[in-house]
């Protein structure tokens, strides 16, 4: 095991001493598990319709029983996991390089760059995130890649303001100028002296995000503008259940509890590597 291993796994075993952050660990770990193995823990093929077990209760073969078309709930939870992260780093990963991008942009310029970004990042930040990307989508057409460039659109103003702020604070460290006096190009200060110093709220905040990414493209696949039938989507499954809450509740409640369980996760990680990282980072 190198060196850099080595340290990664003592630090985590570190941060895992903070309570918040070890149970949120712990569940996003699980999440990550079953989204990894899901062809292995499935039971069921999860597009594998049986109109002859419709609406079926948990029972041994199907553990949480089947949908209205008779497919098994179980496995399409267990794949509706691998969707969701994927949906949910996908936003956060285009939502950081937007957000890092402006937030330096802003952060190292001055005048009118500064005062450009800061307004439309305050802009932006004022309009309600689901509403506004649910006009999005609506203007683009209901489909899994426009929730994500939506969501991603409306997402970046918290990263980039606190960027901005961190950037600002950073530069008039000596070692920064230091480095312009050296004849650094700026390009190289960035990733070599600037970005190190800020990484550690980046992380937080991306970590924060991601909870927020999930439930945000899960309500818009309640309402049929994000993943189409029959994607193991748990908002799909979640308006698909609506109409048999009375006879099968079983199939909008497991839905439910998978999507609270991931989105507590990653909150609880979140909240408790902010206390470890960045306390600063305001809520």
């Amino acid at each position: 095991m190198t060196p850099n291993i080595k340290g990664f796994f003592k630090y985590l075993w570190r941060c895992l001493g903070n309570r918040i952050f070890a149970v949120g660990f712990i569940m996003v770990l699980t999440v990550f598990i079953v989204a990894i193995l899901a062809e292995f823990l499935a039971v069921q093929p999860f597009q594998e319709m049986d109109v002859a077990r419709t609406l079926e209760p948990p029972s041994g073969r199907y553990p949480l029983g089947t949908d209205h078309y008779g497919r098994c709930l179980f496995s399409r939870i267990i794949y509706g996991s691998r969707l969701a992260l994927q949906v949910g780093f996908m936003i956060v990963g285009i939502t950081s390089f937007i957000g890092i991008t402006l937030g330096l942009m802003a952060g190292l310029a001055e005048g009118i760059i500064d005062s450009l970004i800061t307004y439309i990042s305050d802009v932006t930040w004022s309009l309600p995130p689901v509403v506004f990307a649910l006009a999005i989508v609506m203007l683009l057409g209901p489909s899994l890649n426009n929730v994500i460039i939506s969501l991603a659109l409306i997402s970046w103003p918290q990263l980039a303001r606190v960027v901005r702020s961190k950037t600002r604070s950073t530069k008039t460290e000596l070692y920064i100028e230091a480095a312009h006096a050296s004849g650094m190009s700026t390009g190289r200060m960035i990733f070599r002296h600037l970005l190190p110093n800020i990484l550690s709220a980046i992380i937080v905040l991306v970590t924060l995000q991601l909870p927020h990414a999930i439930i945000a493209s899960t309500a818009l696949g309640f309402l049929g503008l994000g993943a189409q039938p029959p994607a193991p989507d748990w908002g799909v499954m979640l308006n698909e259940g609506m109409d048999f809450i009375r006879v099968a509740p079983w199939q909008s409640i497991f839905p439910g509890l998978a999507l609270v369980w991931t989105v507590l996760g990653f909150n609880l990680m979140g909240v408790g590597l902010r206390d470890i990282l960045d306390p600063n980072i305001p809520d």
